[in-house]
């Protein structure tokens, strides 16, 4: 079941680094708080888009930021290096994603992309 906004933010302030990495991909990985969240607010969708984008993207820059906005049911994901610079942008028609917002950190490693939350970092 699909956890109210409130509850979802509160739950994810707690994580704070990782113990274990679960495998999206042969090349994507997500964190404790990235599989939290794509359990609770049952967005794979969103880890998969992401994934798809990072592998486009490449890897000249080892870190991207990811932020999406929801409004009115439907979504916008940025792809942006951290500094302002947008790498792509992804519209998404509709979503029931339960937050209006979030960021997620995409860090290469040499051999994986790590996604994972801020707080992770």
């Amino acid at each position: 079941m699909k956890a109210d906004a409130q509850t979802l933010l509160s739950q994810l302030s707690q994580f704070t680094g990782t113990e274990r990495y679960y495998r999206l991909g042969p090349r994507h990985l997500l964190t404790d708080g990235a599989m939290f969240l794509a359990q609770n607010a049952e967005c794979f969708w969103m880890f998969d888009a992401i994934a798809s984008h990072l592998s486009e993207i490449g890897t000249n820059d080892w870190f991207v930021l990811v932020r999406m906005e929801v409004s009115d049911r439907r979504a916008v994901m940025y792809y942006e290096d951290g500094n302002g610079h947008e790498h792509a942008r992804q519209a998404i028609p509709y979503t029931d994603f339960p937050l209006p917002s979030v960021s997620i950190y995409a860090v290469f490693d040499s051999e994986h992309w790590v996604l994972m939350l801020p707080s992770e970092y």
